[in-house]
């Protein structure tokens, strides 16, 4: 990831095709050690296309990947149903209180 960020800031600065020794110089400015077999294979991977060309493409498949906003929808469809919807906010609020009994344990996950 962060040779990938090395080269879209050195295209965002007018280098359209930076070299490995552009990328590690821009690693290296913040502190970074460039892995050589991970920034050869991006090089190799990215050589002879248009970086904007690949994000387009990849907003385009990333945009039909189903996500979580289907079930908030129904959940807005349910409370204009009226009394139906008017129980499911108690039984949520149940669920929760079982939830935080479980967080206060005593102890938790990075202490």
């Amino acid at each position: 990831m962060k040779h990938l960020a090395a080269y879209l800031l050195l295209g965002l600065g007018g280098n359209a095709s930076p070299s490995a020794d552009d990328i590690k110089a821009v690693l290296s400015s913040v502190g970074i050690e460039a892995d050589d077999e991970r920034l050869e294979k991006l090089l190799s991977e990215l050589d002879g296309k248009d970086i904007n060309e690949l994000i387009s493409e990849g907003s385009q498949k990333l945009a039909s990947v189903p996500s979580g906003g289907a079930a908030a929808a129904a959940g807005g469809g349910a409370a204009a149903a009226g009394g139906a919807a008017a129980e499911a906010p108690k039984e949520e609020a149940k669920e929760e209180e079982k939830e935080e009994s479980d967080e206060d344990m005593g102890f938790g996950l990075f202490d």
